[in-house]
């Protein structure tokens, strides 16, 4: 900590959660901010009237006394009108951003909240505060702005949370429906044909689906995974067979080379997780071409690896790629790696929820996309 004269500021930080609290106070007084912790609005309201903060950072859900009801009563104390108070919430919703600016708060944030956000934040706020009068009137003028926009944005994330639940049960019951097709033994060849292309349109579009809910789930903390043991081998190999009828219409060998091996993982992450680059592998892979599914050992994690021999993801672009709607170029700025760009970022989210990491190498031909998970102990 930086001596009293270097001190940038006194912030009050107000969670329920003993981690939360110690990550805010690492986090500022590295930056030589004097940090006082309060763990309920009761003993927040106390410390605030010891001594009045630069800045208010608060949980909005605790027992007892929320952070709304904490944020109205602090308004309510001598200097309480003055002080900026940051929202922290794991609810990214409309509701809960128009409970928090009706209770008096400043800014909003989502948890989790990563670090160096944190301390913007908090510069911010803190700037705000010392500002002179007309400053601080160009400074609210841009601020309801801000509200504005992040009310549309939110109502805009709502709304599409509402339609990919809605598309889950047409898109199932489209493939039933083709099933049904499936099994009826007097369809005419080209009409079966049919049928297994609408299956595997619609394997695809349930993928993407699910992709988004779970990108979503990532973005609020909320995606959690269920690991169980199982053989890798079989569930890669599982992997293969639904993705078999993509790959022969793109006349593509797909192949596993993965022996047995057990690994302690949520199996339906993983399969995901799979099916993804080995559809983003096929979608990008010349006629005549393989794509492999290989397996590499290490004395703490192993290694799954997808190979294709397509045009490549340029060395710029190897980290970006896993972000979303990210696509990657060619040469002369000739698309090489087209589509929706959420595949990918799930695969990341997926992996890191795991505690593994997603990569990508250069093959003798084409790309090698690097799943590193820990391995069973």
């Amino acid at each position: 900590m930086s001596e009293a004269a270097d001190c940038k500021g006194l912030v009050l930080v107000v969670d329920d959660n003993q981690q939360n609290r110690a990550l805010a106070k690492a986090t500022l007084e590295l930056e030589s901010y004097e940090v006082v912790l309060a763990q309920s609005g009761e003993e927040a309201l106390r410390c605030f009237e010891q001594r009045t903060p630069d800045c208010v950072l608060l949980d909005v859900r605790m027992p007892g006394m929320d952070g709304l009801e904490t944020c109205r009563r602090l308004r309510a104390l001598p200097g309480g009108t003055d002080v900026p108070i940051v929202f922290l919430t794991a609810s990214r919703d409309v509701d809960t951003f128009e409970a928090a600016v009706a209770a008096g708060g400043d800014d909003f944030v989502t948890k989790p909240v990563q670090p160096a956000e944190m301390v913007l934040r908090v510069q911010a706020a803190v700037r705000m505060r010392r500002l002179d009068a007309t400053n601080k009137e160009n400074f609210e003028l841009l601020r309801r702005q801000r509200d504005d926009l992040m009310r549309l944005t939110l109502q805009k994330e709502r709304l599409t949370s509402f339609v990919i639940h809605d598309l889950k049960s047409p898109v199932s019951t489209v493939d039933l429906l083709a099933q049904l097709l499936q099994r009826d033994k007097t369809l005419a060849p080209e009409t079966r044909e049919t049928a297994d292309a609408i299956r595997v349109e619609v394997s695809s579009l349930m993928r993407l689906i699910l992709n988004l809910l779970d990108i979503s789930k990532s973005e609020e903390g909320a995606l959690t995974i269920a690991p169980s043991r199982f053989d890798l081998a079989t569930l890669v190999a599982g992997v293969v067979d639904n993705m078999q009828v993509r790959a022969l219409a793109r006349q593509i060998k797909l192949v596993s080379e993965v022996d047995a091996a057990e690994l302690s993982a949520d199996a339906d992450l993983l399969r995901r997780v799979l099916e993804n680059l080995v559809d983003n592998a096929l979608r990008y892979s010349p006629k005549g071409s393989s794509v492999a599914i290989s397996l590499r050992l290490h004395p703490a994690e192993l290694e799954l690896r997808v190979t294709d021999q397509g045009r490549g993801i340029p060395t710029e672009m190897r980290d970006s790629i896993f972000e979303r709607f990210v696509q990657g170029e060619g040469q002369a700025g000739a698309i090489a790696r087209t589509g929706r760009g959420l595949g990918l970022a799930f695969c990341r989210f997926a992996v890191e929820a795991h505690g593994g990491h997603i990569y990508v190498e250069d093959a003798e031909r084409g790309s090698v996309f690097c799943v590193r998970l820990p391995s069973v102990q």
